[in-house]
């Protein structure tokens, strides 16, 4: 089974969201029902980047690796750089 590191936006906040996943579809539909958390506020976040993994432990480390930059310009350069 792939699994995927995803990156949401919302207009709503400017924000980006990072996580990573072995059900992307299903994952968006729940970032996109009001809830507690991060995402749960708003409910127009949008698939703007993705990379799919063999292995689950391959996901979590470049997720990890993609928010140690810390970088909103770094994000939106790799979002950039892949369209879906």
């Amino acid at each position: 089974m792939p699994y995927f590191v995803y990156i949401l936006h919302s207009l709503t906040k400017d924000k980006f969201y990072i996580g990573y996943t072995a059900n992307l579809s299903e994952r968006i539909i729940r970032h996109n029902q009001k809830s507690k958390g991060f995402t749960g506020s708003t409910n127009d976040w949008i698939l703007v980047h993705k990379e799919e993994f063999i292995s689950q432990s391959e996901a979590i480390l470049r997720e990890k690796q993609i928010k140690n930059w810390k970088s909103k310009s770094k994000i939106q350069e790799l979002v950039q750089q892949n369209n879906i």
